[in-house]
């Protein structure tokens, strides 16, 4: 466990890492609470986060640093950064600017499973292709 006199350097060395050296990330809105998306970080997205204020992921599918916001412009800036008690898993607690999820949705979270079906929960609020610049 770490101490209130951790450094960033040492929360980083704490937790504990799967064997890929990732570990999962929950995003959350500060304000209301609203889970925002999953994602997963490696020891530098968790030491740029902490550093910088702005989340910073791992893309395992680009194998990279992934820096939310760097080509949509839908940023998260960290307000509270927390562990659970296995130090296993990470609690970002975030201002997200516009949406969080690729689909231009604002949650990743926008499926739910009722009554035996699958249905959206929530609208698109901006399109995808303009998130990325593709119109």
């Amino acid at each position: 466990m770490c101490s209130k006199t951790d450094t960033p350097d040492d929360i980083v060395e704490a937790l504990k890492y799967n064997s890929d050296g990732l570990i999962p990330a929950i995003s959350q809105q500060h304000d209301t609470g609203e889970i925002l998306m999953m994602a997963w970080m490696n020891k530098e997205a968790v030491a740029e986060t902490l550093k910088t204020g702005r989340v910073c992921y791992y893309s395992r599918s680009r194998q990279k640093l992934w820096r939310k916001g760097e080509s949509s412009g839908q940023q998260q800036e960290l307000l509270d950064f927390r562990t659970d008690c296995d130090m296993d898993t990470v609690l970002v607690s975030v201002n997200q600017t516009g949406v969080a999820c690729h689909t231009g949705r604002r949650s990743c979270f926008s499926w739910a499973a009722r009554e035996g079906k699958v249905e959206v929960v929530e609208d698109v609020v901006v399109s995808p292709d303009e998130l990325y610049g593709k119109k």
